[in-house]
């Protein structure tokens, strides 16, 4: 498949959305799993999807692969987009700069999580707060707690991020490298 394709499983009060980058994956939300094939030869077990990819400069040891930008990229005033990525699955992120600290989450709103906090030309900021222009939640910058609007007391997925010698590196054990997009 040459298009990755988003796909977003909702069951009870858990909603779950990844980016497929294979032919078929493997979903989890609460206690519903969808397993998917695009090209119509899954056997109905999980699909796995093995990652021959390396880093730029051709050695493999994960620093360039969990590399998402240098921090003087990562604005204070809106987000950057980028995707942390598990195999062929791949979640769409946001990063936002306080000062020299970096923090990191899942690009969707608790409160319906097929919005985008930012669709692609930045998140609002207003003031020190993320904004979803849909709903008008507000978010705080350092542990994306909802303050105000219908998610009040949720908090943004969190996805964690450090910086080290002025880049910002996704540390997150749940995915094995970023991308910016």
């Amino acid at each position: 498949m040459s298009d990755p394709v988003d796909v977003t499983v909702d069951a009870d009060d858990e909603s779950e959305s990844v980016r497929i980058h294979d032919d078929g994956g493997e979903v989890e939300a609460g206690d519903a799993t969808v397993r998917f094939s695009f090209s119509g030869t899954s056997d109905g077990g999980p699909v796995t999807g093995g990652d021959d990819e390396q880093s730029p400069d051709g050695n493999d040891d994960g620093n360039e692969r969990r590399r998402i930008v240098d921090l003087d990229s990562v604005p204070t005033d809106s987000t950057l987009v980028f995707e942390a990525r598990d195999g062929r699955c791949g979640v769409n992120c946001i990063l936002h700069r306080s000062g020299d600290a970096v923090a990191a989450w899942r690009n969707s709103c608790p409160h319906q999580p097929e919005v985008l906090l930012d669709p692609g030309r930045g998140a609002i900021v207003r003031g020190d707060q993320l904004v979803c222009h849909k709903h008008g939640a507000q978010f705080e910058p350092d542990d994306g707690v909802c303050t105000h609007g219908p998610c009040a007391g949720d908090a943004l997925d969190s996805i964690e991020v450090s910086v080290r010698d002025g880049d910002v590196y996704l540390i997150d054990e749940r995915f094995e490298r970023a991308e910016r997009r």
